[in-house]
């Protein structure tokens, strides 16, 4: 089995309906590791969600379930971990972060990490 990807999910969520529970737990049944970062404390497939900006080495993505507004304290978290790309979720697309991303040598991919992930393209 090969190594999983290292995924940051920030925006995770406890709640079943949001797409970032989703994204936890597909992830996680794809064997990738994951760091779920929220604004409320919780557990989503036995990963726990910090509220806290986790540091976090090698990580491969950075996949994003807040909207560019909210977006914003977390740039140089973002940034600081530097992820081989960061996925812009449908609504979390953000014209700077891409700028800084792309400046800073990272991927931006505008995509749907759960249909990355059903299609094989993860």
């Amino acid at each position: 089995m090969t190594q999983g990807k290292k995924t940051v999910v920030l925006g995770a969520s406890e709640n079943p309906s949001r797409y970032s529970y989703l994204a936890i737990r597909k992830l996680t049944a794809h064997q990738h590791p994951v760091v779920a970062v929220g604004r409320k404390k919780g557990n989503v497939a036995g990963i726990d969600i910090s509220t806290d900006q986790v540091a976090a080495e090698d990580v491969d993505t950075i996949t994003l379930y807040l909207n560019p507004t909210n977006q914003q304290p977390y740039y140089d978290y973002i940034l600081g971990l530097k992820p081989r790309r960061i996925i812009f979720n449908p609504g979390t697309e953000n014209e700077e972060l891409i700028e800084r991303a792309e400046a800073a040598g990272i991927e931006p991919v505008i995509a749907c990490t759960l249909v990355m992930l059903s299609t094989g393209q993860y």
